[in-house]
């Protein structure tokens, strides 16, 4: 990412008892991750970024991810970012898609439809929402500055395959759009996704930082999300918390 700038440093964290990691079975239900590809130069995205927030709980984590390939026809979506872009095609690849698209959902890391379906969004939130998690992780604490998020987090039921995903949000920011074909509108964007990075993980446990990008105001509300998934991205579990 050409953007951000992201940090983590893994290292063994002690707790003050004893942990026991429970079995997978006592768990509970498994949180439901939308990722929303989107675009403020495209005209059929706002109907689904209001859908995103409007889903958006402790059990629902929704994160937008702006992609950059509609900056072209006449307006620089701020929060474009050229990764988000790739990180699509990929999900392009898993789902054997030729093509990628706006807005499109992606549940879980395991299926896609178009992000304005709102029958077909709350069918997949109850589908998801009861399958039993594979794991679990937990946001131990996270403190803020003008600079950077750190953050101690402990994981149950580690696979050898799984990989951390930290990813910062933005919770909402409004823009008068000027060009393109939303222009002379006020978009409401939620769950904006400013900083992403995935490491792979041979730890249960840890500390990390993640640098604030520019992009982020003074009166932004932030949020932290960790999201452990395997290596053919799909998402066994994830954890948010307000900062």
């Amino acid at each position: 990412m050409k953007s951000t700038v992201l940090t983590l440093f893994i290292i063994p964290f002690l707790l003050v008892t004893t942990f026991q990691t429970p079995d997978s079975t006592n768990f509970g239900t498994n949180p439901v991750v939308l990722e929303l590809f989107t675009s403020q130069g495209c005209s059929s995205c706002p109907p689904a970024d209001r859908l995103l927030k409007d889903v958006k709980s402790d059990k629902v984590i929704t994160l937008s991810y702006h992609v950059d390939y509609w900056n072209y026809i006449g307006w620089k979506d701020p929060f474009s970012n050229e990764e988000f872009t790739r990180k699509q095609r990929r999900y392009g690849n898993k789902f054997y898609s030729s093509t990628i698209y706006t807005p499109q959902l992606v549940v879980n890391g395991r299926e896609h439809f178009v992000g304005s379906d709102k029958r077909k969004l709350q069918q997949k939130i109850k589908q998801y929402s009861t399958k039993k998690s594979e794991s679990h992780i937990s946001i131990l604490k996270a403190s803020t500055n003008d600079t950077k998020v750190d953050f101690d987090y402990v994981i149950e039921d580690l696979k050898p395959n799984d990989n951390l995903r930290i990813v910062l949000v933005i919770d909402e920011r409004k823009t008068s759009v000027k060009r393109g074909e939303n222009r002379n509108k006020v978009l409401v964007n939620n769950n904006i996704v400013v900083a992403e990075q995935k490491f792979k993980l041979d730890k249960s446990s840890g500390s990390g930082v993640i640098l604030i990008p520019k992009i982020v105001e003074a009166n932004d509300n932030l949020s932290l999300v960790l999201i452990l998934e395997n290596d053919t991205m799909d998402i066994t579990t994830a954890a948010q918390k307000s900062l």
